[in-house]
């Protein structure tokens, strides 16, 4: 028996040691020791194996934009959404493509090959639909990219919205979007819901919203989206992203939402960096850090992702498509710190995030798709306590991204020479 790549001797996220053999664009066996020949054999001794990341909420069109045409000197997300105003007529088909693409290199040097990105349909031109059309295209054999169609500026609110939003999708875009909250009325935001879930479910998609991202407690359209899922049918087929006025929502309310959500399997996407930093603006103190009740939300038996959401754009001025990194600040606000949260948390940037995008080929079994990272460190739990390197990234059965361990070397009088910050052995 013989194989195309072997990645040897590593650790799996749930602590098993095993040998994992590919053939092909498949995973063809994951043992111990096992005993075969192959075109690559990579030593994975001691480091962590484990599936790809995935990112579940990006803004791709507007990524690695920061700045043009200026920055957003309030850091709010109504400044960002007025500043992505003034840039959208700015933009060109060939500087959305290779932004996007100068980003897939990034995520693919750190092992995030899925992503799903929303992208603006509150442009006449539909240009960066085009443009993420053909980087999903070009990008195939690596990156698992879905499009949501996303009306930035509200379905009803821009005149045009609902009719490009649709353009759209008959283009080939993925996953029906919305923005409820954004609406000019509570009410217009409910309906908005209502017409988006109906075009999802007539057409067989997914749904991603933008659902109640603001302090206000009021906001409450994940109601109407647990609502329109039951109704429709569209179970485990519908996602709510940010959900951060459940963070100022009062208990009583709150006790009767997370089990509608429960009931209709709507699962939700907090954005960890974004979340707080957005959120709380207009407080002073206590100042709110507006991330949803995802402790809450996982013990209800609620599938909950971590997405970057946005890098360098007029959003957020930092990111580096690190779902560590993501992962590490989801773990601080959340205040999941026990050992089997933290594990979660590692959980919430690969599987759980691949279920809410439906990849179901995706993960460490054999006869999936061959993607995986082997990490420089001993399990999931360090590897986002170190946000560790990426030293091998295999995508699709090919190796794509490698780089060498890069320990600490000390000039330090009676101290070690070399200095690594891992562990020893993992946490029992």
């Amino acid at each position: 028996m013989s194989f195309d790549l072997i990645v040897r001797g590593g650790t799996l996220p749930d602590g098993r040691a095993a040998d994992v053999g590919i053939r092909g664009d498949r995973i063809a066996a994951i043992e111990p020791g096992l005993e075969a020949e192959a075109g690559r054999v990579i030593d994975a001794a001691g480091c962590l194996v484990a599936p790809p990341f995935v990112d579940p909420h990006f803004h791709m069109d507007a990524t690695l934009s920061y700045g043009i045409p200026r920055i957003n000197a309030s850091g709010t997300l109504l400044e960002g959404i007025a500043l992505w105003g003034e840039l959208k007529p700015l933009l060109t088909h060939g500087a959305v493509k290779e932004r996007a693409l100068r980003y897939c290199d990034w995520a693919v040097s750190m092992g995030l090959l899925a992503i799903r990105t929303h992208v603006d349909t509150c442009d006449d031109r539909l240009l960066a639909v085009e443009a993420l059309l053909e980087v999903k295209k070009e990008v195939s054999s690596y990156i698992d990219l879905q499009l949501v169609a996303f009306p930035q500026d509200g379905f009803y609110r821009d005149p045009t919205a609902r009719e490009n939003t649709i353009r759209a999708l008959d283009m080939g875009v993925d996953v029906v979007g919305g923005i409820p909250h954004f609406e000019r009325t509570m009410a217009d935001g409910r309906r908005s819901v209502t017409e988006l879930c109906e075009i999802a479910a007539a057409r067989g998609l997914m749904v991603d919203m933008h659902c109640d991202e603001t302090d206000d407690p009021m906001s409450r359209h994940i109601e109407q989206l647990a609502y329109e899922t039951q109704r429709l049918g569209l179970h485990g087929r519908v996602n709510g992203s940010h959900l951060t006025s459940m963070h100022s929502m009062d208990n009583y309310y709150v006790s009767k939402l997370l089990p509608l959500m429960v009931e209709a399997e709507v699962s939700a996407v907090p954005n960890p960096l974004i979340n707080i930093v957005i959120q709380g603006r207009h407080d002073t103190y206590p100042k709110r850090r507006g991330m949803t009740r995802v402790p809450e939300m996982i013990a209800h038996g609620i599938r909950v992702g971590f997405g970057q959401d946005c890098v360098l754009d007029p959003w957020y001025p930092l990111g580096a498509a690190d779902m560590l990194d993501v992962a590490f600040m989801g773990l601080h606000v959340a205040q999941m710190t026990s050992p089997a949260d933290m594990a979660r948390c590692f959980d919430m940037v690969t599987t759980e995030s691949a279920a809410i995008m439906g990849l179901d080929d995706y993960g460490l079994g054999v006869g999936k798709t061959a993607s995986l990272v082997v990490l420089d460190a001993v399990d999931p739990v360090e590897a986002i306590r170190l946000r560790a390197d990426r030293l091998f990234v295999v995508a699709k059965g090919n190796v794509v991204a490698e780089r060498p361990k890069q320990p600490a070397w000390l000039s330090l009088p009676g101290r070690p020479a070399r200095v690594e910050r891992r562990r020893e052995s993992s946490l029992e």
